[in-house]
Parts: structure tokens; C-alpha cells; sequence
């Protein structure tokens, strides 16, 4: 009867797989969890055994929302650091290169056919993307529409084999095995490099400070009377800001060319280092009940100057005129929905969304000089969502040959394409094309879980024959496929790029795509410094991954 029913109504099997995937995708053992979209697999593969299938329509619908938004989001960060972000780019390169070879290697040893393939290279540099990418590539090879869902299947079977223990393997390597290699201790290593940035200490993941970074105090102007306020700013490094004063119970907005006067009562903002040593200049420190309406203001803002591009935070401030910087402060930094610690020695990128905080007046400025601000709205522009995705499917119709290789972009790979240009075009005009945050990771997360979820669904009984066919060699060759080019990535991050080890260590873990790495990387260094080196190479490899989903299937039906 479930049997029957499931068949009848294949939207009960996708919602099941959905629930029950991501239910045991969220388990957790030790700093590993298989996450949803490999649960969604797993629970799909099994019910697929009783015939249940989803409409191909739906499939592809699914897939180019989750491929658009997935460009969309990551458009500005890609185009910002392909150029001053080579370092860490090359590591990326590295790992297509080398993640190529050894699929190649890997096909004309074992015999793999291109839907095995395709999916050895999805799950072992655990790249969802690639699945559809190359189920695409596989349905243009002008084959049988039999032989065609048998490869499809052979993709989600091989990719949710090597998917297992390439993730295993990567979270172990990055945050135990390298640090061994390297013969450091990541822990004291993160700390040095939080202190190097600029940080005053280290936070373990999950804590907050019980003494903010930057604060607000009253003091009661004494040895600082007869001081000009600019003055009595630059002589700390202007990382306080005299904002208003008390002055005969009349209150002053303060400006570089007020001179303090005895018996001022001072409001003074900025960061809390600054501030102790300042309050020793000042006088006594007092309540502040005489100042009314008076205003801090948080705003999120989209850095797109390109003067910009590739300083520090502390190189930013020196380089403001003293008028310019005034009264901003930037308390946090969001480079591809990850928070970047905001330390002095941050490098920022265009693209990156900057939390500035200040007096109304001062974000204000901030803003206009940095970029724009980021409007907290909840609609969708579904006239440039759907232009996108229509210009992608567009631009995936067109192919060419390579030394006898059809390669063909594909919905995928044009939706891909498309969402990177209409995602760098709203980051330079923000005026149109409004997709917010929790709107694109919606698409990106429940369009991908649906493809999976129905390509799960229709590989059906030929998962248990592949299973049978290899054993424990797609195992063997996903740990292969993530240790070689982690090891060549480790040599050359620490050798010629003289890399960091935290941010080096947190640069492989993106270039294999793994959130669970960068998590349990986080873990072990006990604060957030490898975030940086990682949302660099996601950013590249999660575009470039998905783009060479054609590529092994036009190699493998051609050598395999």
C-alpha cells in the first residue's frame, strides 16, 4: 500500500526524503555531520527502490533556482578576488588541477564510465553543484534515454559514496592531520595571528566579550581642558570620538575645532582600548544623565569603492582624511554570508558587507563614501530573478568542440554564469534587482535539496549495482581524490605563498567546498582567523567546481 501510494503521489516521497534527509544530515559525530543534502540522498536512494519518481520539469526548475541564486550570492566576492586574491586563487586552481587529473587517472584505470565519473568528482571535493552540472552534459551525449538515467543514477551513487568519506577525510585533515604535518600548534598559532591583526585576545567559538570592543563613556574634562578635540582624537589614533559635551547644562555637538573647556562633561565613543588609555587624560569618569536623544546607529553596507579593494582595515582609517573617518567604526565584516573577524589587519574586499557603527550623522557619511547601504527588505525583484535565469538558460545553449570533446555549458552552467554577471551588476547598481539573503539561501538550499531529492529518487535499484560493480574502490579513490591536492596545496601554501597556518588550513578547507571543515577547524583554533583564508577559495571553487561538470563527462565518454 505505501509502495502504491508512493508512486501514485511522488511529492509524499519528496517531502519525506526531504524531512528525513536533513533530520539525519543534522546528527552529529564529534565535528562531522553528513548535512541535509547528503541525508536528502541517502533517504531518496532508498525509497527510489520502490518506484517512485518526480516529474523531470520540477528537476530542472529546482536546479536552475538553486544554480542562479548560488552564482547571484557569490558574484561580488568571485569578481573581487580573482585579482588580489591570488594567493589563496591559486590554491583553488590547484585543486580543479589536481582533482581533475586523478578523476582521468581514476577513469582509464578503473574503467569508470562518465556518470561515475562525474559523481566521483562531485562527492570527493564535496561539490552538490557538479551533480547537476554534469546529468545535463550526460543527457546531450546523443545515448539511449536508458543508457542516459543509468549514468544520471551512477552520478548520485558514486557521489554519495565518495561524498562520505571525502567529507570525513577533509574535516580530519584540516583541523588534525596538517597541523601535525606542519608541527605547530594551531591553536597558539591562531592566537598569534588574531594578535598580529590586531585582536586584544581570543574568544572560544560560541563566546561573546563581556567587554565590547567598542563602548561609550562620560568623563568630566579636566587635564584635557583647553585641548582642541581633533587634537585630543589624533593623539590616540583616532579610535576615539568626542560626540557631544556637556557644556553649562547646554549640550554641543562636537566637532575637530571645539576646544574643550574645565568642568565639560565629555561623551566619548570608540574602541575600549583607546578609551582606557584616553581616560587617564581626561578626568573623572561620570554617568552622563545631562545628554538626551543621543544616538548609536548600526548599518550594513555593501563595500564597492575599489580604492578600497585589498587594504586593511587600520590602512583604510589612516588613509581618511581625519574628517572623512570620523565617528565610524566598523564593527563586523560578512564576506559570503560568513562572519570575518573585524581586527585592524582585516583585508577587505569589494563585495564585502561592512557593519558600520556610529552617530546617525557618521554612518551616513561612512556609507556614501564606502558603498551603499544594504536595505533590510523582504521582497524578491522576480522581474530580474526571472531575466537571470532566462539569460542563463540562454547562454547554456551554446557549446563547443575540443579536440573532439562536446562541451556544452548547459542550464546549469549558464544559469552559473548568468547569476555571477547579475550578481556583480546589483553589488555596482543597487537599485534594482532585490534578492535578500534568507530569499537566495531559501532557493539555493531547498532548490538543491529538491534536485537531489528527486535525482535520488529516479537512480532507483542501479545504486546497488554500481555499489557492486567498484566495492571499496570509489571509497579508496574520495580519500585520494581530498588528501593529494590538500598535501600539494599544504606544500605550496606553506613554501612559496607563505601562508599562515590557520588561514592556510582554512583556505583548503574552502577549496574543497566543506563547511563541516571550516566548522571544526573554528573548533580547534578557538577564534575565527581561518574564515579568512577560507571564504576565498569557496568563493572560487564553488563556481569553477560546478563548471568542470561537463568537461569529465565530455573527457570520460571520450577516454573511459
Amino acid at each position: 500500500m505505501i509502495v502504491e501510494l508512493l508512486k501514485s503521489q511522488p511529492e509524499i516521497a519528496l517531502f519525506t526524503s526531504l524531512a528525513l534527509g536533513y533530520l539525519i544530515g543534522s546528527i552529529r559525530f564529534g565535528p562531522i555531520s553528513l548535512g541535509g543534502v547528503c541525508g536528502t540522498l541517502i533517504v531518496a536512494l532508498l525509497l527510489g527502490q520502490t518506484g517512485a519518481r518526480i516529474a523531470p520539469d520540477l528537476k530542472n526548475i529546482a536546479f536552475a533556482l538553486f544554480i542562479f541564486a548560488l552564482g547571484f550570492t557569490g558574484g561580488p566576492q568571485f569578481f573581487a578576488n580573482i585579482g588580489k586574491g591570488w594567493r589563496y586563487g591559486l590554491l583553488s586552481i590547484v585543486e580543479i588541477v589536481s582533482v581533475m587529473t586523478l578523476v582521468m587517472i581514476a577513469v582509464v584505470l578503473m574503467k569508470l564510465d562518465a556518470g561515475t565519473a562525474a559523481g566521483l568528482l562531485a562527492g570527493a571535493a564535496t561539490e552538490s553543484a557538479v551533480i547537476g552540472t554534469a546529468s545535463e552534459a550526460i543527457a546531450r551525449l546523443g545515448i539511449s534515454p536508458e543508457a542516459v538515467g543509468t549514468l544520471q543514477a551512477h552520478i548520485v551513487t558514486a557521489y554519495s559514496v565518495s561524498y562520505l568519506f571525502g567529507l570525513i577525510t577533509i574535516v580530519l585533515f584540516t583541523s588534525q592531520v596538517a597541523p601535525l604535518i606542519l608541527r605547530v600548534n594551531l591553536r597558539d598559532e591562531a592566537a598569534r595571528l588574531f594578535r598580529k591583526l590586531g585582536g586584544d585576545g581570543v574568544l572560544d567559538e560560541g563566546q561573546r566579550l563581556a567587554l565590547p570592543p567598542l563602548v561609550g563613556r562620560a568623563f568630566r574634562a579636566g587635564p584635557a581642558a583647553g585641548i582642541q578635540v581633533a587634537q585630543f582624537e589624533a593623539r590616540f589614533g583616532n579610535n576615539i570620538t568626542v560626540e557631544r559635551v556637556l557644556r553649562e547644562q547646554r549640550q554641543i555637538d562636537a566637532d575637530g575645532q571645539l576646544v574643550l573647556q574645565s568642568g565639560d562633561v565629555v561623551f566619548i565613543a570608540g574602541r575600549r582600548e583607546s578609551m582606557v588609555d584616553a581616560s587617564a587624560s581626561l578626568g573623572e569618569e561620570v554617568s552622563g544623565e545631562g545628554f538626551t536623544k543621543l544616538l548609536a546607529q548600526r548599518v550594513d553596507v555593501m563595500l564597492t569603492r575599489r580604492d578600497a579593494d585589498g587594504l586593511t582595515l587600520a590602512q583604510m582609517r589612516e588613509r581618511a582624511s581625519a574628517q572623512a573617518g570620523r565617528g565610524i567604526y566598523v564593527s563586523a565584516i560578512t564576506r559570503l554570508d560568513t562572519t570575518v573577524p573585524a581586527l585592524p589587519g582585516t583585508v577587505v574586499r569589494r563585495g564585502d558587507v561592512l557593519t558600520l557603527l556610529g552617530a546617525p550623522s557618521d554612518v551616513k557619511r561612512g556609507a556614501q563614501r564606502l558603498g551603499y547601504v544594504i536595505q533590510q527588505t523582504t521582497k524578491t525583484d522576480f522581474v530580474y530573478l526571472g531575466l537571470g535565469v532566462l539569460v542563463g538558460m540562454l547562454i547554456g545553449r551554446f557549446g563547443l568542440k575540443v579536440g573532439g570533446v562536446s562541451l556544452v555549458l548547459g542550464t546549469g552552467g549558464g544559469c552559473l554564469l548568468s547569476g555571477l554577471l547579475f550578481g556583480w551588476a546589483r553589488s555596482h547598481f543597487p537599485v534594482v534587482g532585490s534578492l535578500p539573503s534568507a530569499a537566495a539561501q531559501v532557493l539555493k538550499d531547498f532548490g538543491l535539496a529538491t534536485f537531489i531529492a528527486a535525482v535520488g529518487l529516479s537512480a532507483g535499484p542501479d545504486a546497488i549495482k554500481l555499489v557492486r560493480e567498484y566495492g571499496l574502490a570509489l571509497p579508496l579513490a574520495g580519500i585520494l581524490m581530498v588528501l593529494i591536492p590538500g598535501l600539494l596545496s599544504l606544500w605550496i601554501g606553506r613554501m612559496f605563498l607563505k601562508l599562515e597556518a590557520p588561514m592556510l588550513l582554512g583556505a583548503i578547507a574552502g577549496q574543497q567546498c566543506s563547511t563541516p571543515a571550516i566548522s571544526a577547524l573554528v573548533g580547534v583554533t578557538g577564534n575565527s582567523t581561518p574564515v579568512i583564508g577560507y571564504t576565498i577559495t569557496y568563493a572560487l571553487s564553488n563556481i569553477l567546481l560546478p563548471l568542470m561538470g561537463p568537461v569529465v563527462v565530455g573527457l570520460a565518454a571520450k577516454f573511459g
